[in-house]
């Protein structure tokens, strides 16, 4: 695409870095080169990239607290004919960040929304998780009252797809000890600091993550990817050599635990809470289905 060729009034929604600034594709640098003006939400940190790309297109904010207002600006430079850029201070406009306010009404008033694909903390994180390829339910934050927020958890607890969440630094191990309360102790990857110089990558379960930070406060950008409440997120290869289904019964992931090296107790109270199941239960499964095989 070459983007100075598209019509006035276009709207570019561009994707920029999460983090390391050399992730901006040479199509959003077009895009932004050939722009007449660029809304962001932080100005000084979209400087920081236009500086490192050798880019000066002017800047306007453009966030959550005052996108009603600079709308109708926004649209006015659209009419008179204006290349727009929208971004956000890092991933994607539109998924957790404004920008769905002023694409809607762009397109409604009839310019063209040219989007640009780019980074996005999402798609980072879960190709990089590990676990079974599908669908995932994308969350973002949860709210920060922490009544609220368990029981945001708690109507997620039946989701049988993965859970993806942002979280702040500040609230990340409560809310891990909310989700190990109410949703059971599932298997967990953490993206902390993704594309930058401190970057972590940790998977586990919310136990072991939960240990893994004792005595160290979190910093930086969080996003975790949660296993929902009856599906095994890492792809396990049983003695077959085919991987095992995705709907396996609570008994038979006890029994994968087991088999992978997992003690016999700590696999049973884990699959319990995951399941939702006391262990009285879960035991009468695991025998009933040894049973029916024998």
């Amino acid at each position: 695409m070459d983007a100075s060729r598209e019509p006035r009034g276009t709207l570019f929604v561009v994707g920029t870095p999460i983090g390391n600034l050399d992730d901006l594709s040479p199509r959003a640098v077009e895009a932004l080169a050939s722009s007449d003006l660029i809304a962001c939400e932080d100005t000084r940190r979209t400087r920081v990239l236009l500086t490192r790309h050798g880019l000066s297109t002017r800047l306007v904010s453009y966030h959550a607290f005052n996108e009603g207002r600079r709308l109708p600006d926004l649209l006015e430079a659209l009419q008179r004919g204006g290349r727009v850029a929208l971004v956000s201070d890092g991933g994607t406009p539109g998924i957790s960040d404004p920008g769905a306010l002023l694409v809607r009404a762009a397109r409604e008033a009839g310019y063209r929304v040219v989007p640009i694909p780019g980074p996005s903390a999402i798609t980072t994180l879960v190709s990089a998780s590990g676990f079974a390829p599908g669908p995932f339910t994308f969350i973002g934050f949860l709210p920060h009252r922490k009544g609220e927020r368990r029981r945001t958890l708690q109507a997620l607890r039946a989701e049988p797809r993965p859970l993806l969440f942002f979280e702040s630094p500040r609230r990340f191990i409560a809310t891990l000890a909310d989700a190990l309360e109410i949703l059971g102790d599932r298997d967990v990857c953490v993206g902390r600091e993704m594309t930058k110089l401190h970057e972590e990558l940790l998977t586990g379960t919310i136990t072991t993550l939960m240990a893994a930070f004792e005595g160290r406060e979190p910093r930086g950008e969080i996003a975790f990817l949660l296993a929902g409440s009856s599906r095994a997120p890492f792809p396990a290869v049983a003695s077959t050599g085919q991987e095992v289904k995705l709907n396996e019964s609570p008994a038979s992931r006890v029994r994968r635990l087991i088999d992978s090296g997992v003690d016999r107790k700590e696999a049973m109270r884990r699959v319990a809470r995951e399941a939702g199941l006391s262990r009285r239960d879960l035991y009468r499964q695991v025998v009933s289905e040894r049973m029916k095989k024998e």
